[in-house]
């Protein structure tokens, strides 16, 4: 389930410009861009913070949790944010086999939770944001076809 929502959620984005990728079309900063982006710091965060413990220098990105993990440097492309994401995923995999499915950690905001917990979480996530993408593109598509 996780990974089909990672795969709908990098759908959302496939064949859009990397201009149409960063059209603000919310207040938020939310873009169709930066919602891929937001999951590569959560699989960072969920996985390589928090379960695999390791230091912020030790990651292969961004892991604060804040509106930071929304950020897009102008130089990135649409193409390498999705690398990035695909990247963090895998290595979020790798991490999630090393532990059983009711393993837990305390979590400073969350309590208790389970590896089985994280992945429904992220499962979650990753669904609502797909969600949040198709009705980004969708406005995009309108537009781009009148």
């Amino acid at each position: 389930m996780l990974d089909g929502n990672r795969e709908a959620l990098i759908e959302t984005v496939r064949g859009l410009s990397d201009a149409d990728a960063r059209r603000r079309l919310v207040t938020s900063l939310t873009t169709p861009i930066s919602l891929i982006k937001h999951a590569a710091a959560a699989e960072r965060i969920w996985f390589q913070r928090f379960w695999a413990g390791l230091s912020e220098t030790e990651c292969d990105g961004y892991t604060n949790r804040d509106e930071g993990t929304f950020a897009v440097a102008d130089d990135e492309s649409l193409a390498d944010v999705i690398a990035e994401f695909e990247r963090a995923s895998r290595r979020s995999r790798e991490i999630a086999s090393r532990f059983d499915l009711d393993d837990t950690k305390d979590n400073p905001r969350e309590g208790r939770v389970s590896m089985r917990w994280t992945l429904l979480a992220m499962s979650e996530e990753f669904a609502r944001h797909a969600g949040h993408g198709d009705i980004l593109r969708e406005q995009i598509d309108a537009a781009t076809a009148r």
